[in-house]
């Protein structure tokens, strides 16, 4: 791939749900994800990529450079095969080819077709081995700003699935809701590791086009309306960085607003929060807005 990504950048992506539940347990009988000690909702890293992978598979999956290498009964030995198919190499069980150049070539192409092993990294490393890759773009669990409360709802299904049940009484089931929450993850694309796997500037604008779009696809009823609220990218000059990203992090203030925590009211929307990034910036560093700005009743940038 041409054009690796020559910055880092470090961002806060802010999304919501309403009258939802945007990532079940299932250990838990599916109940929403929550913070035993604090109650705040949580939603998974890999629950993220998966939107991601979805939407990149939807309106790129047909052009060369955009399979998805983790999706819905994907046999990953099949798609290492891909890789020695094409280079016209034998592959030795659990062993990449012991020539260096051949290992890595099995590797980088890997890297150059599959958009998710570029992005998020992948450990390839199965019967049909085809190396290990670190990925450059790495999330981290998102947490909702202020506690949630799981709401449980008792359903009825008025069909039957049997005819001897056709007299019987009707089915009762369990949905699960979080009537709002706003949720705050991180992201961090290290350039170097960009280099590596060819990540380029192409693949950093469908990225971002995926924060933006990939719950339309997603529609479900379990999860209620999820949307995109804000996405804050911090971009720096340096490949390494000009500053730590805990400190840029820390600029970021998402707070309820004074009206509403001053009567304990509960939120139940994104103009409830008002969103503002304090403070100067290092040298260095810039702010980008990745999601199209809906400022609400005085939120700053």
């Amino acid at each position: 791939m041409s054009n690796p990504v020559q910055n880092r950048y470090d961002f806060i992506y802010l999304f919501d749900v309403t009258d939802g539940n945007p990532n079940g347990d299932p250990d838990a009988g599916n109940l929403p994800r929550i913070d035993p000690e604090t109650a705040q909702g949580l939603v998974t890293d890999v629950c993220l990529k998966r939107k991601v992978r979805n939407y990149v598979a939807e309106v790129r999956g047909d052009e060369v450079g955009h399979k998805i290498y983790v999706k819905e009964k994907a046999v990953l030995n099949r798609q290492h095969e891909l890789a020695y198919t094409a280079l016209n190499l034998k592959p030795e069980p659990k062993k990449l080819p012991k020539e260096a150049d051949k290992a890595q070539a099995i590797t980088r192409w890997m890297c150059d077709n599959f958009f998710d092993i570029r992005t998020f990294g992948a450990v390839m490393t199965t019967d049909r081995n085809a190396g290990q890759v670190r990925g450059p773009m790495q999330l981290t669990f998102s947490r909702s700003i202020d506690p949630v409360v799981s709401a449980e709802f008792a359903i009825t299904r008025c069909a039957v699935t049997n005819e001897k049940d056709a007299d019987s009484e009707r089915t009762i089931g369990r949905k699960f809701n979080i009537p709002y929450g706003l949720y705050r993850g991180y992201g961090f694309l290290n350039a170097s590791l960009a280099q590596q796997t060819g990540f380029s500037e192409d693949d950093l604008s469908l990225f971002k086009d995926a924060l933006n779009n990939m719950f339309e696809g997603d529609r479900s009823a379990a999860r209620g309306l999820m949307s995109p609220v804000r996405c804050i990218a911090f971009r720096h000059d340096k490949a390494t960085g000009n500053a730590r990203a805990d400190e840029l992090f820390a600029r970021v203030s998402v707070k309820l607003r004074p009206e509403l925590a001053a009567a304990s009211t509960p939120p139940r929307s994104q103009a409830d929060y008002l969103i503002q990034i304090e403070g100067d910036l290092p040298e260095g560093v810039t702010v980008e807005e990745w999601i199209p700005v809906r400022h609400n009743r005085g939120d700053a940038a």
